[in-house]
């Protein structure tokens, strides 16, 4: 009797983000009013410039909390919980689609990214402190 493997993930970077982003993102990261912001903003994004895979990687190991202005839309006393019901691949994976989709940039999320911030642990503050005054 000979064993089958077993079948590999095929999902896509964005098939990724709508298991494990859109319930509160909504699908295309086009957010939801109140809840969570939108993340299909390539001018936020563009502005965080080189930061931006670090802002990124800070925010889904540490969360993210805080009053938040964004497009007109508070968001203020939800707190986003780091992300913990994915791989680092995966993160990986919707990191880079984010940042490349979403944001329209060239920006690449890595495993290093996601390790420095481990280490660091960037507090809420200095995660808004990082974001770019466009919103």
């Amino acid at each position: 009797m000979a064993l089958l493997p077993l079948p590999v993930s095929a999902e896509t970077p964005e098939e990724l983000f709508e298991i494990h982003c859109a319930a509160c993102h909504n699908t295309g990261g086009i957010g939801n009013p109140g809840l969570a912001p939108p993340l299909n903003r390539p001018v936020f994004w563009q502005a965080l410039g080189d930061t931006a895979p670090e802002y990124l990687a800070g925010v889904v190991i540490s969360g993210m909390a805080g009053k938040l202005d964004i497009q007109g839309q508070m968001y203020i006393g939800l707190i986003m919980p780091p992300v913990a019901s994915t791989t680092d691949e995966e993160l990986v994976e919707i990191g880079t689609w984010v940042l490349q989709t979403l944001g329209e940039t060239e920006a690449v999320m890595t495993q290093e990214l996601l390790e420095a911030a481990r280490e660091t642990r960037p507090t809420h503050a200095d995660l808004r402190a990082m974001r770019p005054a466009v919103d």
